[in-house]
């Protein structure tokens, strides 16, 4: 299935987001190469898009290995330089890199890029890490209708801890990531460090998504947090997940164990996830589905009973609505955790 754009307008598509870009960033003095955004778009139209966010200090580099994947299965995909990041400086507590104190500004900018990936697609799926996904989350309550899917990779909804989150909205200071801190401990061209505001403008935006989640609906989500991750509280993942889903059925959670050690910067093998190869696996399968989260408990019930994936979903006359990724998914949830809900949800009763 195509989109309705022609072929000639397309292309022409193509080229003016492309220059626009370009012009924007030569006159910006980027980092490195691997600061500017990244597009992997096909020569003619194409049913999905997949815009990416980066996280926060980041840069695009980050979705490179799921950009490539998903434009190799059929996708175009999107993966724009964020407000403020990427810009080269002698960066310290005196200068500041120039990150945004406002989330208007995150939020106009992603408005933006939503209405440009609707050019390049049918559904526009949306996805983002850390800062990313705080985005990625408030552009699936803002534009439900618009999106098809929102991945949210370790969002930044809340600190690990929440006199942090005190910390971080009551002071004017300066944060330095160190050496061997979980966001910046690899040679790659992030920020080294940032004024606390500016992650504040984050949490501000973060607070406003989980706000929202109680009382309005919301594209499909897919919140994905790591039992390891130092950063990020996985508490408020899972209250997002729980209030978004009594209004968007199509809504899963999945918490990696911390046995697999999974950090904050989960994109990537070079930012420390051996596993990384997963979340394009889980990325796919959550896209190019239509389970709703009970659907994937009743398959995860079978399972647990030594049913196979396939068996699980005939028997549920389910197998017209599963991705040919949907059995490798399957694997990666923890059936234990299925049967805890069960066991929750029977004493409530």
């Amino acid at each position: 299935m195509s989109t309705n754009l022609p072929s000639s307008n397309y292309r022409q598509a193509i080229g003016s987001v492309t220059q626009q870009v370009q012009t924007l960033e030569a006159k910006l003095p980027l980092k490195h190469p691997d600061c500017r955004s990244r597009f992997w778009l096909h020569d003619r139209p194409v049913q999905r898009v997949c815009l990416l966010f980066h996280g926060f200090t980041a840069a695009p580099y980050q979705f490179v290995p799921i950009g490539e994947a998903l434009y190799r299965a059929g996708y175009n995909v999107l993966a724009p330089l964020m407000p403020g990041h990427g810009q080269a400086g002698k960066w310290n507590s005196q200068t500041p890199p120039p990150l945004p104190i406002d989330p208007k500004v995150y939020q106009d900018f992603g408005l933006e890029w939503v209405a440009k990936a609707r050019t390049f697609g049918q559904q526009v799926s949306i996805g983002g890490l850390s800062g990313g996904g705080t985005l990625a989350a408030w552009l699936a309550q803002e534009r439900p209708q618009e999106i098809y899917r929102a991945l949210l990779f370790a969002p930044y909804l809340s600190s690990s801890s929440k006199v942090v989150d005190l910390f971080v909205s009551k002071t004017q200071g300066y944060f330095s990531w160190g050496k061997g801190a979980e966001s910046n401990s690899f040679d790659r061209p992030g920020y080294p460090g940032f004024a606390v505001p500016a992650l504040a403008t984050m949490l501000k935006m973060g607070q406003q998504v989980l706000d929202r989640a109680r009382r309005q609906p919301s594209a499909p989500l897919f919140v994905i947090s790591s039992q390891s991750d130092q950063a990020v509280g996985i508490w408020d993942h899972r209250a997002l997940w729980e209030d978004t889903r009594k209004r968007q059925p199509i809504t899963w959670q999945l918490v990696f164990n911390r046995v697999l050690d999974i950090p904050h910067t989960m994109m990537t093998q070079e930012e420390g996830n051996r596993y990384a190869s997963l979340l394009i696996t889980l990325t796919q399968a959550f896209i190019e589905s239509s389970l709703t989260w009970s659907d994937v408990e009743a398959i995860a019930r079978r399972m647990m009973n030594s049913e196979t994936f396939m068996d699980a979903a005939t028997k549920l006359r389910l197998t017209d609505r599963v991705s040919v990724h949907m059995p490798a998914a399957m694997t990666l949830f923890d059936k234990r955790a299925f049967a805890m809900d069960d066991l929750l949800g029977e004493n409530r009763d």
